[in-house]
């Protein structure tokens, strides 16, 4: 679907083909950690709620996003239970860690802000471009339906977090520190081998 297209979503690398085959066959360990990711980005709002309460737009936008992802967590939980599986322990994401470690340091104090919508609009981009794949892979008409809901969610909270930064920073700001993290993801994705026990 074009909601999830990477021209559309602006990233500058596909994902390893090779993931949506290794994701396939190990679909317990992916749920799990799909879980745990829907529990930290509800985590994430929260978190940028109490840091910013006087921005109200990003409070109002956010607000409903930590009701959703939490309702996803226990979407894929249900899922789970349906298969019969077990909710593993939460895995180290270290997508998302060597991602953060590539934060300028010394960011001016009213810029911390833009980076972290932007972090989140990328992992929530990237996010997106693997459930289409999950979506269009998966044997189970079942599950390409199960991924396709979480695909054009993901596509929107994409586009929220980028709209929360212009709402708060010029055009040209957003623009540059998006270029920044998508050169900041191409290393990190060659830094990682292709896992398919991972979202991310």
């Amino acid at each position: 679907m074009s909601t999830a297209d990477n021209s559309i979503l602006g990233l500058k690398m596909p994902t390893d083909p090779r993931w949506a085959h290794l994701a396939s066959i190990s679909l317990e360990e992916v749920l799990t950690d799909h879980a745990f990711c829907e529990q930290k980005a509800a985590t994430q709002c929260i978190s940028l709620i109490q840091r910013y309460p006087d921005k109200m737009a990003l409070v109002e936008a956010l607000a409903p996003i930590v009701t959703e992802e939490w309702g996803h967590f226990r979407m894929v939980l249900a899922e789970m239970k349906k298969r019969g599986y077990t909710l593993g322990r939460q895995r180290r994401d270290d997508y998302v860690n060597l991602l953060l470690q590539q934060e300028p340091k010394n960011i001016p104090g009213d810029e911390k802000l833009l980076h972290k919508l932007i972090i989140c609009a990328l992992i929530e981009a990237r996010s997106c471009e693997r459930f289409r794949l999950l979506s269009e892979g998966s044997e189970e008409e079942a599950l390409r339906k199960f991924y396709h809901k979480f695909m054009i969610s993901e596509a929107g909270h994409y586009r929220l977090f980028i709209d929360l930064a212009g709402e708060y920073y010029t055009h040209q700001q957003v623009r540059d520190t998006w270029h920044f993290w998508l050169a900041a993801e191409e290393q990190v994705l060659h830094a990682l081998t292709p896992r398919g026990d991972r979202m991310h």
